[in-house]
């Protein structure tokens, strides 16, 4: 399962699963388990803002602390998602 960093932002690892892929791009945390079973879900749009669809265990502090984390680093972190699937951001069309 591919992580999109090696260390954790709030506590918490971001990640996505090959099951993931056929979604457009988005970012699970999770503290421990890895699993998206109790992850939070953010959906990453084009300008790197998120949606979230579902928080899991996290508080206010850490969603907003991993939601500017994305928005800084979402280009990078598409990469690592593009080399996985073909699905782009949030929103856009898939043609």
């Amino acid at each position: 399962m591919p992580k999109y960093y090696d260390y954790m932002v709030a506590g918490y690892y971001l990640y996505f699963t090959s099951f993931c892929t056929v979604e457009c791009m988005h970012v699970h945390a999770s503290d421990r388990e890895l699993t998206e079973s109790g992850s939070a879900k953010f959906f990453v749009k084009a300008d790197g803002d998120t949606v979230v669809q579902n928080r899991g265990k996290l508080n206010d502090r850490e969603l907003h602390k991993i939601q500017k984390f994305i928005k800084k680093n979402y280009q990078e972190m598409y990469l690592k998602w593009a080399a996985y699937s073909t699905n782009g951001f949030f929103g856009e069309e898939i043609v």
